[in-house]
């Protein structure tokens, strides 16, 4: 009883977190993240078992047939650099969640505002941008999708 309660539970958190009337509910982008949605944060994980930051957005793109760098560091260095008014589903969002001056944490822009991340108390969720914390931890955003990839991965369907 307790185990159906808990994937009932877990099943309405995933869909009211994503959003069942955003443009992008049925793109192959959300349809992945849902399917990793609560797994662990896990250090250098890289996995359906664990995932840190940036092994959950490689394996996210990897779905796509984007290939990604390792690291959020180096993932920064991929891609255009797109402003925040200008983000669409599927581009990369980058913080400074540790206060050294650079890039420590990325995840994937999911439209309407949101993020899916790992994060290291709650494993893969979805956020705001205009959360206080990472509001003042952006650091910017980079566009890996070219147009057609985004037109088959993550565009409204």
């Amino acid at each position: 009883m307790r185990k159906t309660f808990a994937a009932a539970a877990t099943s309405l958190a995933i869909l009211f977190t994503m959003g069942t009337g955003s443009a992008f509910a049925d793109t192959t982008l959300t349809s992945v993240v849902k399917s990793v949605y609560g797994t662990p944060y896990k250090y250098g994980g890289v996995t359906t078992n664990g995932f840190d930051c940036s092994g959950f957005t490689r394996y996210v793109f990897k779905k796509m047939g984007v290939d990604l760098a390792r690291v959020s560091t180096a993932q920064y260095k991929q891609g255009t650099p797109v402003a925040k008014s200008q983000l669409k589903a599927g581009d990369l969002v980058f913080f400074n969640t540790l206060g050294k001056g650079k890039v420590s944490h990325v995840g994937v822009y999911l439209g309407d505002g949101k993020f899916a991340h790992a994060s290291s108390s709650k494993g893969i969720r979805t956020d705001k941008l205009s959360n206080t914390y990472y509001k003042t931890r952006y650091v910017g955003a980079k566009r890996i999708l070219s147009a057609d990839s985004y037109s088959s991965f993550a565009k409204e369907s």
